[in-house]
C-alpha cells in the first residue's frame, strides 16, 4: 500500500487522540485540539521512492484568537468557559455521574454550581434523549447562563428517592475563540476552501472526524507537486467560528473576489451512505462537481439547502453567497447515535475515512485538471494516424472508442470536466484518460 492508501488508518488513530478532550466554543479543549492537529500536519510524508519530505516545509497552522466581546456582524464572542470538575453524588458520597467518566455528563457552557436537592428537583436539571433510553445526550446552553447535567433515561430512572449534591466546578472569563487556518499557495489566486468545526466533546463523527480528513487532506495537498489552485483550511468553532471567521479582516471579501468552490467537512467517518447538502440555490460548481464524484462512489444522498446545519449556513447567507456546500457520509441529524454517547470510536473506522479521503482527493484531482476544453484541429481529427483509434474496422470497433468521439465532439469550449461528465454519464475520471490522451496527442487545450 502507498502511503496515501493507508491515510484512513491514520485519520481513524488520529480520531482516537483528540476524541477524549472536552471541547466547546472556546477553552482549553480547544487549544488543545488544535495544538495536535498542528503536530500532526508538520510530520513528514513518505514519497513513493521511500524518501521522506523535509519536515521545514510542512504546512503551519495559524491560529487566531478572537477576544471574548469582540462583535462579529451581528454576534458577540462570548465568555471562555474553564470547566474544572462536574459530578452528581449520592447521599452516600457516589458519584452518580462523573464528567471524568464520561464529558458528555455535564452540560456544555453549563454554569458553577454547588447545591443538595431532592431527587424531583434533581430531575429539573437532568437532560435525557428520551427515544434512546441507554444513551448520555449532548445538551449546550451557549447564550443562556445555566447550570445542568445529561445521563441515559435508563440511569435517571434507575435513581431512588434521596438527597443528592450537584456540583460543576466552572467559570467564565474574558479570554479568546480561537479559529486556525492553512493555506497552500497554487500558480492562481483561485482558490478550494475545506473547512470543518470544533466545538464539540467526545463525539467521534460528528466532532473528530472532520478534524482528521481535513488534517489528512492539507498533507495530501502539500504533497502535490504542482498546484493550480490555492488550497485553503479552516479549522473554528460551528456557527459563531464561521461569523467570527469571515468578519475577520479582509476573509470575506477575499473570499468572495477569489473563491472556485468550498466544503465543508462534517460526519465522515462512518462506513455508511455518502451525502451532499447543497448551496442555496444547488447552482454552484461546488454543487456540480461534488455530486459528480459521489454518483460513482455507489449509494449517495442529496439534501437541499432546508436541511442545512452546519457551517454552510454561514458561508451561503445573504451578502456572503459562497460557492460552498457540506460534504457527510451520514448526514448529521440523520443517524441515531448524532449527539450522543453513542457517537463513539465503534461508530467510525478506517475504512469510512478512507472512502472520504478518496472522494476529497478525487474532487481535488477533477479541479486541478478541470477547464473548458476546446479541439485544435477543424473537423473530426484523424486518429489513427496517432495510436488513437483502430486500423481495423469491423463490428464492436467503435464500443472502445465512443467516449473519445463524445469528448472530442464535445470539446468546443463550452464544456468543462462535470459537464461532461453530467452528459455523457461517466466518472470524471474516465473523462480525464481521454482528455490526457488527447492533450498528449496535441489535439486539445484547456483553459
Amino acid at each position: 500500500m502507498t502511503y496515501f492508501e493507508k491515510a484512513g488508518e491514520r485519520m481513524y488513530e488520529f480520531t482516537g487522540k483528540i476524541f477524549p478532550y472536552t471541547r466547546s466554543l472556546t477553552g482549553q479543549g480547544v487549544r488543545d485540539t488544535l495544538k495536535d492537529i498542528e503536530e500532526y500536519i508538520s510530520v513528514p510524508f513518505e514519497n513513493e521512492d521511500g524518501t521522506t519530505t523535509d519536515k521545514g516545509s510542512m504546512p503551519k497552522l495559524k491560529i487566531a484568537d478572537i477576544p471574548s466581546g469582540t462583535t462579529v456582524f451581528d454576534w458577540t464572542v462570548p465568555k471562555e468557559w474553564v470547566i474544572r470538575e462536574a459530578y452528581i453524588e449520592d447521599e452516600e458520597g457516589n458519584h452518580i455521574i462523573d464528567m471524568k467518566v464520561n464529558n458528555l455528563h455535564v452540560l456544555g457552557y453549563s454554569a458553577p454550581v454547588d447545591e443538595w436537592v431532592d431527587l424531583e428537583k434533581l430531575k429539573q436539571h437532568v437532560f435525557v434523549e428520551e427515544g434512546q433510553p441507554e444513551v448520555i445526550p449532548y445538551v449546550t446552553s451557549y447564550y443562556k447562563e445555566r447550570f445542568g447535567f445529561c445521563m441515559s433515561r435508563n440511569q435517571l430512572d434507575s435513581l431512588k428517592p434521596g438527597r443528592y449534591h450537584m456540583y460543576v466546578d466552572s467559570e467564565f472569563i474574558d479570554g479568546n475563540l480561537n479559529y486556525a487556518e492553512v493555506i497552500i499557495p497554487g500558480e492562481s489566486d483561485r482558490e478550494i476552501m475545506f473547512t470543518t468545526y470544533f466545538c464539540h466533546p467526545s463525539m467521534a463523527n460528528n466532532e473528530c472526524s472532520g478534524l482528521a480528513l481535513q488534517s489528512e487532506l492539507i498533507r495530501y495537498v502539500a504533497a502535490m507537486p504542482k498546484r493550480k489552485y490555492t488550497y485553503r483550511f479552516v479549522f473554528n468553532p460551528e456557527t459563531i467560528g464561521a461569523i467570527a471567521y469571515l468578519s475577520n479582516g479582509n476573509n470575506l471579501e477575499y473570499l468572495q473576489k477569489n473563491l472556485e468552490a468550498g466544503f465543508v467537512l462534517s460526519c465522515v467517518g462512518d462506513n455508511n451512505d455518502y451525502s451532499i447538502i447543497e448551496s442555496k440555490y444547488a447552482d454552484t460548481i461546488a454543487d456540480k462537481a461534488l455530486k459528480c464524484v459521489l454518483k460513482y462512489r455507489g449509494s449517495y444522498s442529496t439534501y437541499n439547502f432546508h436541511f442545512r446545519g452546519s457551517d454552510e449556513r454561514q458561508y451561503n447567507s445573504p451578502g456572503v453567497d459562497l460557492p460552498v456546500v457540506c460534504y457527510c457520509r451520514s448526514k448529521f441529524g440523520e443517524f441515531p447515535e448524532y449527539h450522543t454517547s453513542a457517537d463513539n470510536m465503534s461508530y467510525v473506522s478506517a475504512e469510512g475515512y478512507q472512502g472520504s479521503f478518496e472522494v476529497m482527493t478525487e474532487l481535488i484531482t477533477a479541479f486541478e485538471k478541470n477547464g473548458y476544453y476546446r479541439m485544435k484541429v477543424l473537423c473530426e481529427p484523424q486518429l489513427g494516424k496517432r495510436g488513437l483509434y483502430s486500423n481495423i474496422s469491423r463490428k464492436g470497433t467503435y464500443d472502445g472508442i465512443m467516449l473519445q468521439r463524445d469528448v472530442i465532439s464535445y470539446a468546443d469550449g463550452r464544456n468543462n470536466l462535470f459537464d461532461m461528465s453530467e452528459r455523457f454519464d461517466v466518472p470524471v475520471s474516465e473523462i480525464l484518460q481521454v482528455t490526457d490522451k488527447l492533450i498528449a496527442a496535441d489535439l486539445m487545450e484547456v483553459d
